[in-house]
């Protein structure tokens, strides 16, 4: 049993058995410790559990933890390589004890595991023990029954382990193994110690005290135990090795890398193997818990992660990108231990596809600036720190990279030189920020920005996380404080919660802390990485600097990503039944409906809706993996990848695919591939269910679609159904005949309405004329004159009437006044053909509306139409009517 796989379950199995949880690894992104950049060791998922804050249905636990040194004061990438025992990324196996066994029970199981399982001799172990410890050095003495030589009191804090100024804390005791004296070294505590003969390979801490403050310690109620071995020493040790690159892991991965580049593995550029090997293990592991390349935080640690293996990939004399070919051969060997490197092994080998193609460009174009720029310079020179910053700002060369490439020659960088031009820099563009337009209040992002650098958002792997929160700002203003009672804008160094963008509506959730709960009502971005958090308090004050616990709104979020994904969905299956003119022209997606604009120039017939329907909803049945890529924006293009509207998108892009056509000449390609930025469901079937609820033209050529998913699609169409039987009943029919018993009914409503309004005209021409008695006929200067005021009619048949008359009358005017109810008058004249050159129909009717109180009327010299506010002046109209016709 040598291997490291075989080890690291052996380890997890045998305190499986003595009564410990098997936990899994936990994300490189630490979600309860924002005061760390990545997870440095196994018990920061337990952090809260060694405190107290929470509570979980186990007192013993064991994992294998992945870790990640490569920022902040854990920064060991500059050693990759080039020592031993270096690596960016490491796994740390650990037992735990919160608050059941301590120092007695830990040391038994350690002795033991050693010992037995792995079978290491015991004349070539030794430990240390913190210098006033005499409990673990009686126990070691019992349990291991060492002499006293070989039980080393350290008096430094190497011996001491606290979880900061204040908080938990206790005595170490390190186990070493003796690698024999071929190797250079002395014990622990000797001056040469720093050789690599005594090993240190597993770290036992007694979390036993409580520091108050400096110089202030309290016996804890419930002592705990925290343990650390580093996978990759042990692996050395049982495999005979003295370097973690000869182990069985790392010769698999360098073997594949010496493979690919036809270069010795073993030769003069050994150390170029071991760095990519290394890399490629952090690179990978980091993007698959969510972490992308970028030029800000955890981003820019994995962009120089990727790129320094990149750049020893081109001295190994690489013509191509080289870190994607390398990925299978790390899946094979860790993604058993490691199920998240399968499941992102596309979105991998694409990120660090579109790194390497791009880097590329970007060093030769840097090393060809650079050799210009430093023609002239001599070893112990300097490279002028603006041309330092030009080659960072114009061509994206890093201020490492430079450094690093010089180096061989001799050569410095002047750093002081490179941030002054950094700053120069960001005061012209404050500057050009105040004069842009915006609010003044809008100035005040810039500056916190400036200082606070931008937000981590890790929504995309979680919903809840740890931040600290860096500013404050009420009414425009940076504040101190946002106590009880009071709202104001929020920032944390890193958020779960999106913030508003892409179409995307932002999160709602609530922050908390020790005295402290608020409310996060909406989440919104600023200057495209600054999280802003509308926030109301209720309990407590918020502070900066303060640590809080972020909680997104779950159910909210889910819905919300339901709805995006279905978004994508839709769009796709918009083109394929309408043609692929159909483009996106805006969206919205909140948690009760999504909503979605795209160019097509007329309705869509019920038959397409409903096709459209059924095609995304097969979808949703394949249940199939979302699957997100990182991909530059000219290769996501290229690939087919859609565009979604009103996003801004980087160099770098995130592709998300979904779903498989099923037919047709596409059949079993992918269905859906979009360039975007949000948050989106694991699987299409989380999906649920897509219904549309409406369809409607917002703009020319413009078309909307609003619909539903999940939860909101099965209550709209329970409501619909509901809605169906209530019609059902009043019609007195089964709710599967309603439509055509409906039908029928309006039809036999639309023949008696034809039939009343036969009826009410007939009634009207029938009744007294107007200045004629029973004939409404009059003879006007040889001119026959038919006039007759009307009621019970509608407006719009006075036309028909006057047709009718004027068909009766055979030569002659037709004037004919209609009362509304309303007292409202409308009149109309109508003129036969052989009249119409000496009477114009027009000419009567405005004199005849200027009688009912209107202005003008308008129509054709043998039919005009007109009206007016006052119908009691009807007589006087026609009267009007026929005076002008007598003159």
């Amino acid at each position: 049993m040598s291997g490291v796989n075989e080890i690291r379950s052996t380890f997890l199995d045998y305190f499986s058995k003595n009564g410990h949880e098997i936990v899994p690894s936990s994300s490189l992104v630490p979600r309860n410790d924002p005061t760390l950049m990545f997870t440095n060791a196994g018990m920061v998922q337990f952090k809260n559990l060694f405190t107290g804050v929470e509570k979980r249905p186990y007192k013993r636990a064991t994992t294998a933890q992945k870790v990640v040194r490569a920022g902040g004061k854990h920064n060991d990438l500059d050693n990759v390589g080039y020592t031993a025992r270096h690596n960016t990324f490491f796994e740390m196996l650990g037992n735990f004890s919160f608050g059941d066994y301590f120092k007695e029970n830990a040391i038994a199981l350690a002795w033991k595991l050693i010992t037995t399982e792995f079978g290491l001799p015991k004349d070539r172990l030794l430990v240390t023990v913190y210098h006033t410890d005499d409990e673990a050095f009686g126990l070691w003495k019992k349990i291991a029954g060492f002499s006293d030589d070989r039980i080393i009191r350290i008096p430094t804090s190497d011996n001491f382990w606290a979880m900061g100024d204040t908080g938990p804390c206790g005595p170490c005791s390190e186990i070493f193994y003796d690698q024999g004296p071929d190797v250079q070294g002395g014990p622990p505590g000797s001056p040469e110690e720093d050789g690599d003969r005594f090993l240190e390979f597993w770290n036992l801490v007694f979390m036993q005290y409580e520091q108050i403050a400096p110089g202030e310690r309290m016996p804890l109620p419930h002592p705990s135990i925290d343990t650390g071995m580093g996978l990759e020493r042990i692996a050395g040790i049982l495999q005979g090795v003295h370097s973690n690159f000869d182990i069985d892991l790392f010769r698999a991965l360098i073997r594949a890398c010496a493979e690919a580049t036809g270069v010795d593995a073993d030769g003069p550029q050994q150390a170029s193997h071991r760095v990519i090997a290394d890399h490629l293990r952090a690179s990978s592991f980091l993007v698959a818990d969510g972490v992308t390349p970028s030029n800000e935080g955890r981003g820019y640690v994995l962009r120089r992660i990727m790129r320094r293996a990149m750049r020893h990939a081109q001295l190994l004399g690489a013509k191509e990108p080289l870190m994607w070919r390398l990925v299978p051969a790390l899946v094979r060997e860790m993604g058993r231990a490691y199920p998240e490197l399968v499941r992102a092994e596309s979105l991998i080998t694409d990120t660090l596809l579109t790194e390497e193609t791009r880097f590329r460009t970007t060093l030769a174009r840097g090393l060809s600036i650079l050799d210009e720029e430093t023609r002239t310079l001599v070893p112990g020179a300097s490279l002028p720190g603006e041309t330092a910053f030009k080659l960072y700002d114009t061509y994206g060369f890093p201020l490492d990279l430079t450094q690093d490439a010089l180096r061989a020659r001799g050569i410095g960088v002047d750093t002081d030189g490179f941030n002054a031009a950094m700053e120069r820099q960001r005061a012209e563009a404050r500057k050009a920020w105040s004069g842009s337009g915006e609010a003044a209040t809008e100035t005040v992002w810039f500056a916190l920005k400036d200082r606070a650098g931008a937000t981590e958002f890790l929504g995309y792997e979680t919903e809840v996380a740890e931040g600290i929160v860096s500013a404050i700002v009420s009414d425009g203003k940076e504040v101190a404080e946002l106590p009880a009672g009071q709202r104001g804008l929020v920032i944390v160094n890193q958020t779960p919660f999106y913030g508003e963008s892409g179409g995307q509506t932002g999160d709602t959730g609530v922050i908390t802390a020790a005295g402290l709960r608020a409310t996060v009502h909406d989440t919104h971005k600023k200057l495209g990485d600054l999280f802003i958090h509308d926030v109301e308090v209720h309990e407590g004050t918020l502070t900066p600097g303060m640590a809080v616990e972020l909680a997104v709104d779950h159910v909210r979020r889910s819905a919300i990503r339901a709805n995006h994904s279905a978004t994508h969905l839709l769009h796709e299956a918009l083109r394929q039944v309408l043609g692929d003119h159909i483009a996106q022209k805006g969206s919205l997606v909140e948690d009760a409906r999504l909503r979605f604009d795209f160019s097509h120039p007329k309705p869509i017939t019920d038959a397409e809706l409903a096709e459209i329907e059924d095609i995304a909803n097969r979808v949703v049945l394949q249940n199939e993996p979302v699957v997100t890529r990182i991909l530059g924006v000219e290769d996501a293009i290229a690939s087919g990848a859609r565009a979604l509207f009103g996003e801004k998108y980087g160099d770098e892009v995130r592709v998300v695919s979904m779903g498989t056509n099923e037919g047709g000449d596409n059949a079993g390609r992918t269905f859906s591939v979009e360039l975007c930025g949000g948050t989106h469901v694991a699987r299409t079937g989380d999906i649920g269910l897509i219904t549309i609820v409406s369809e409607g033209a917002v703009a020319a050529g413009v078309r909307r679609v609003e619909a539903k998913t999940a939860d909101g699609a099965r209550h709209h169409l329970n409501d619909e159904a509901r809605r169906l039987r209530e019609i059902a009943q009043l019609l007195k029919t089964p709710a599967s005949d309603a439509s055509m018993r409906l039908t029928a009914l309006i039809d036999e409503r639309r023949k008696l309405e034809r039939e009343l309004t036969d009826a009410r005209k007939k009634l009207a021409m029938g009744g007294g004329a107007s200045g004629g008695g029973d004939n409404a006929v009059r003879d006007i200067g040889g001119t026959k004159l038919y006039a007759r005021t009307v009621t019970g009619v509608e407006m719009k048949d006075l036309k028909s009437l006057a047709d009718e008359a004027k068909q009766t009358l055979g030569s002659g005017v037709v004037a004919i006044v209609g009362v509304a109810p309303d007292g409202k008058a409308g009149v109309v004249v109508a003129v036969t053909k052989d009249l119409t050159g000496k009477v114009n129909a027009v000419d009567l009717v405005r004199v005849a509306s200027e009688k009912l109180g209107g202005k003008g009327g308008g129509g054709r010299p043998d039919m005009a139409q007109a009206g007016g506010p006052d119908g009691s002046k009807a007589d006087e109209a026609l009267e009007a009517i026929a005076a002008a016709l007598a003159s």
